[in-house]
């Protein structure tokens, strides 16, 4: 098992031990049936245990978020969830073992419209101000955290959002992609997933933007910071770290954000990088772990 370091990113090798480490959730640290190998929990744990800055970053909500924390082991540290949009400060001796520091609202009326219009057979489905779930046609996805509450289409208008998500059964991802970029959404941030999927945000608001804010509460030189993901909303995070690991079954786009590449989730990629920070604060290369041999 290796993790290929990107041609011209030689400094890969030589960065300065790694104190801030986000991760990505499905695709990195669970497979995409949501399960979390033995290898990558106990790393995951480890890096955890070694006093580093460990930030989950995903585009789940609160509630889905809150079973990854558990079973690394997290009883400090901070959370990064709906793609930026909420941020939880992770304390055991709170009564719920968390709080609420931000989130991130915006109107998704106008986003909706045109996406109503182009994608009529779609479903909808909104993370509101106080982390209710509301959706079109009984719509539930286990990143939800939480039972969506059936609403019409007239409802969703009005609310305020921290996420919108968007799921069409009738395209392709390609397809989907296609008809998403032809409307020309503004005032939002938005990502494709892997399937006909859409997640939405404030304008300007990723994970990478919330990685940023914590990496400046938490005083860490941005030298110091990994991030690992596998979707195309992990791309900003991944160009945002000092060393940006992409999961080998990441798409090219996604790759190509990355200063390196590790096995996929099925081979535990992620625990190949943990180890590795684990053993000197670096993450190697093959060459580098041919010299260290022939050493």
């Amino acid at each position: 098992m290796t993790i290929t370091a990107k041609s011209g990113n030689d400094d890969l090798m030589t960065t300065n031990e790694i104190q801030l480490v986000a991760l990505d959730v499905d695709g990195t640290l669970v497979d995409h049936d949501g399960l979390m190998s033995d290898g990558v929990r106990e790393a995951a744990a480890a890096v955890v245990e070694s006093g580093r800055d460990v930030i989950i970053a995903t585009g789940r909500s609160l509630g889905a978020t809150l079973p990854i924390v558990e079973k690394i082991g997290m009883t400090r540290g901070y959370c990064v969830c709906s793609n930026g949009g909420v941020t939880l400060r992770i304390d055991t001796s709170l009564p719920d073992g968390y709080e609420v520091l931000t989130r991130v609202v915006f109107d998704p009326a106008p986003a909706l419209r045109a996406l109503r219009e182009r994608l009529p057979t779609a479903k909808y489905a909104l993370e509101d101000d106080e982390g209710k779930f509301l959706s079109t046609e009984r719509f539930q996805d286990a990143s939800f955290g939480a039972e969506a509450k059936a609403v019409d289409f007239e409802q969703m208008l009005e609310a305020t959002a921290v996420r919108v998500v968007v799921f069409s059964t009738d395209s392709t991802a390609e397809e989907f992609g296609d008809a998403v970029r032809s409307i020309g959404l503004h005032g939002v941030t938005y990502s494709v997933g892997w399937t006909a999927w859409l997640d939405i945000a404030a304008a300007g608001v990723t994970k990478a933007s919330a990685l940023e804010e914590l990496r400046r509460h938490l005083d860490v030189d941005p030298s110091r910071t990994l991030a690992m993901g596998d979707g195309r909303n992990d791309i900003e995070m991944l160009g945002w770290a000092a060393q940006g690991v992409a999961m080998g079954q990441a798409p090219q786009e996604v790759m190509d954000a990355a200063t390196a590449v590790t096995e996929t989730v099925y081979d535990d990629g992620a625990a190949l990088v943990l180890r590795s920070l684990l053993r000197d604060g670096r993450v190697e290369s093959d060459d580098a772990e041919s010299a260290d041999m022939d050493d």
